[in-house]
């Protein structure tokens, strides 16, 4: 399997994983000129911007590690137009989260980082 087949496995078993967790998925792989978003969904009243990363092993660190400053501020970015394209108040609850998936290991961080714009 290619890497691009293992990440969307991946994110499709964080989909469920949040979904089990009362998440609702509202986006999946949203995509601008900026960059990407894997999963948007609603978390009672917060609006959630989350990122998935996998890692097959934690030799070199795990998967939270991968979501470093440069992949916060890219994020944070294509969460604004996210906003702006769908007519979303600034000033509406947002938080950002990590889905950290280790071999068969899930793990959700919420509030992972803060807005990096």
């Amino acid at each position: 399997m290619n890497k691009r087949a293992i990440g969307t496995n991946q994110e499709i078993k964080a989909a469920e994983y949040l979904k089990n967790q009362g998440y609702e998925i509202l986006e999946r792989n949203f995509r601008c000129r900026i960059g990407e978003i894997d999963i948007i969904a609603r978390d009672g009243r917060y609006l959630v911007f989350v990122e998935v990363k996998y890692r097959k092993s934690t030799r070199y660190g795990g998967a939270v590690y991968a979501v470093d400053y440069k992949k916060q501020a890219k994020i944070s970015k294509v969460a604004d137009y996210y906003m702006l394209k769908n007519q979303i108040p600034e000033n509406s609850a947002c938080r950002f989260d990590v889905v950290a998936i280790d071999d068969e290991k899930i793990e959700l961080l919420k509030n992972a980082f803060e807005y990096r714009g």
